[in-house]
This record gives C-alpha cells, structure tokens and sequence, in this order.
C-alpha cells in the first residue's frame, strides 16, 4: 500500500473513498443496534424479565462507545504518524472482522455465559474499530477539498451513517419480512452480520486504491511531526478536545433516541410490531440523509458554527414534545416524531466533522478529531438508551425530553465558549 508521489487523488475516489467505509463501519454498527432490541434479550439474555433482558442487552451495545476512544487514540496516533491511508485500511479490517464474527457466536443456550462474554468482546472491537475509522473518512474528504467547499466534501463520509441505517434497516425487514419468528431467532438474524463481508472486501479494495492527503504529504515535507499526538493534544490543544467533546454530545444524544430508544419503546410499550416500528424508524432516516447535504451548503455561506449553533437550540426546543408525540396514540404522530427528530439530526451531523476537524492542525488533526467525536459518544449515546429507558418508565416521557434539553444547553455552551480559530489545511 505505498503511495506513488506523483499521483493525485480523484474527485470520485475521494468521495467515494470516504462514504464506502463509513457507509459500511455504520451499517455493521447499526445492525448491533437492531438486534439488541429485537434479537439478543432472547439469545444473550434469557431467564431475566423482558425490561432487564433488554437493559443487559443494550448494556452490550454501549460498550463500543467505551471502546471508540480507545480507537481513535490508537488509530488517530498512527493516522497522524504515517498516513491516514494505511490507518483507515486497518480501521476498516477491526471493524469488520469484529461483526461476522458475531454472526458466528452461539447462544446462551449452548455455552451458557461465555456468550455473552464473547458478544462484549466483538462489540469492543467494533468500537475500536469505529473509532479509527470515522476521524480517518473526514479527513480524507476534507483535507482534499477547496476552502470553500469544506463542509460539503466533510458531508460525505457523514452519509455513511444514514445509508448504513437504510441498509441495516432494510435488511432486518426484508428477513422478518421473509421468514418465520422461529427462523430469523435461529439464524436468520446471523445473515447481515455474515454479509457484512461482502462489503468489508469492497471497502478494502477501495482503500487501497486512495493515497495520502496534500495536507499531510505537505505536513511530512515540513517536517511537522509530534512524537505523541495524544500528548500534545492534551498539552496544547485543551480547550478544543473538552469543549469540542461537550459540543458533538448532542448530536449523539439525538440520534440514539430517536432510533434505539425508540424502536424499544414503540415495540414494547407502545405495542407497535416489529415491521411497523422498522418502518417507521427507515422512512424518518430519509429525512436524515436529505438534511445533510442542505446543512453542508448552508454551512459552506454561513459557517459551521452558525448552524451548529441553530441547530442546537432547535433540538432543545424539540425537547419539550416528546410526550406529546410518543403518548399521542397516533401513528402519523409517532411517525412526524421521528422525522422531525431526524431532521435536525441531519442539520447537526452534516458540518459536525468538518468543524471538529477545523479544530486541530495537520499533524494532531486525525487524533483530535476522532477523539472528540468519539467522546462525545461516551457521554451522549453509550449509556442514553438505558437512561431514557429508565427515565421514561420511572418518571414518564417528559424526563427524556428534559434528558435532551439539558445535553443541548451544555452543547450551546460549549459552541460559543470553545476556540475560535480554524487551522490552515
């Protein structure tokens, strides 16, 4: 995988380079997602209540957002070191050895607790492969684009996220859709996370064909090089790694409410079926890939800042509907719920990677971008299905809008607070 000096990256690899690893990163991610609501209670977990089977399952799930930091320090480390391409390569082949392996695992059934043990341990590696993965597909796009298209070519490797939903989605349906309760329990749900492989191998060959960014050959050039990134990041750069965290927290928040906590909530005390609460959750994810693309061009006139900082006071307001929505008893409500969540989901995660990218300089950039991204997933999706969960069975509905609130005010705070200045790529 050595670079030719003279050879320059084209429009389409780059696009294309970035979007096919997020896109398939994401889609192995959210396939976990789905079948830690609708699979493994039943598999993982069983001789617990239904409530507690669930909360153990998706204990599991966020498990790979403890381990994204850890990705994204180890991966961002070599990634400002050697390359961004050798580093997304090895990122990619983390994540998906990680997910067909879990199309492998037995049950508790067979080998009793050493299955869910073994789930844990594919889903840190998902994690840690997800967290390589993310900061390197940004960087790809934008450290290749003009000034003034910044946001839009940082847009693309976030679409990965809504076409990986769609996917992961759509194939959950298409085989509860095609085979019997009793066939996709025993081994239709294994079929995506096997499948998975399929796109693992295009991904690669993709990633192959890409060499290095201009700004870090141009950064090699100049001899602009940190021993340890993450050492000069938490010397120097403080401000943009606490307050750049605290900022994307919301982002995730959002997003996992409006999937995760949703698709369990309709399903187990709404009384929605499986298909319907499927249905609902893959036509709002439209609505989230068409507003990245008009945040990015918005972004690119106003600032990312600008919109970012709009964007978070819209998701505090739609905080305050939740029971409105969700204890209305009407499905077209549920449904606008849902879009309208995924709407703003869209506005906020469209410019989020460009902007935190702008935070850092070339030689710490891959290292700081992922970890702020990824820390932001600690403190805003790790545990905040199990939270709302709880919040939404303890004291009502209400709780988990006040739950979003308050993550969108820290957000707010930390966009108006956090540095200004933006790197020279």
């Amino acid at each position: 995988m050595k670079n030719n000096p003279n050879q320059k990256n084209s429009l389409k690899h780059v696009l294309f380079g970035s979007l096919i690893g997020t896109t398939i990163e994401f889609f192995d991610f959210y396939i976990y997602a789905n079948a830690a609501v609708l699979v493994f209670p039943q598999l993982f977990f069983p001789g617990s209540d239904a409530t507690m089977a669930t909360l153990e399952s998706l204990a599991t799930f966020s498990i790979a957002f403890l381990s994204r930091p850890l990705g994204s320090a180890f991966f961002g480390h070599y990634g400002d070191k050697i390359g961004r391409k050798f580093t997304l390569v090895a990122a990619l082949l983390t994540m998906g050895i990680s997910t067909v392996t879990i199309g492998f695992l037995p049950g508790y059934a067979s080998i009793g607790v050493a299955a869910p043990l073994l789930l844990m341990l594919c889903r840190f590696g998902q994690g840690v492969g997800l967290g390589g993965e993310w900061g390197g597909a940004v960087l790809l796009a934008i450290e290749n684009a003009p000034p003034h298209k910044r946001a839009w070519y940082g847009m693309f490797p976030q679409l990965g996220a809504p076409i990986g939903l769609l996917l992961s989605g759509g194939t959950f349906l298409l085989l509860t859709d095609s085979m019997s309760n009793e066939d996709f329990m025993n081994y239709g749900w294994r079929i995506p996370f096997i499948a998975s492989s399929l796109l693992v191998i295009v991904g690669f060959y993709i990633r192959t064909k890409i060499t290095e960014t201009p700004s870090f050959e141009n950064s090699k050039k100049e001899a602009e090089e940190v021993k340890v990134p993450f050492l000069t990041l938490v010397k120097s750069y403080k401000n943009q790694l606490i307050f750049g965290t605290l900022a994307a927290v919301t982002t995730f928040l959002v997003f996992y409410l409006m999937t995760v906590f949703t698709l369990s909530w309709v399903t187990s005390d709404l009384g929605y079926v499986k298909r319907d609460a499927l249905l609902i959750q893959l036509f709002s994810v439209l609505f989230f890939a068409l507003f990245i693309p008009i945040s990015a061009l918005v972004a690119d006139k106003i600032g990312r800042r600008k919109i970012l900082i709009f964007t978070t006071i819209a998701i505090a307001a739609f905080g305050f509907f939740f029971s409105l929505f969700l204890n209305s008893g009407s499905p077209f409500l549920v449904t606008a719920f849902v879009c309208i969540g995924m709407s703003l989901m869209g506005f906020t995660y469209g410019p989020l990677g460009t902007f935190l990218s702008e935070l850092f300089p070339t030689t710490v950039r891959y290292s700081g971008a992922s970890l702020t991204f990824n820390l932001a997933g600690i403190l805003g999706a790790a545990f905040a299905p199990m939270i709302a969960i709880w919040l939404a069975s303890t004291y009502g509905l209400n709780y988990v809008g006040f739950y979003l609130i308050i993550a969108a005010i820290i957000s707010l705070v930390s966009f108006l607070v956090i540095s200004k200045k933006v790197h020279q790529f």
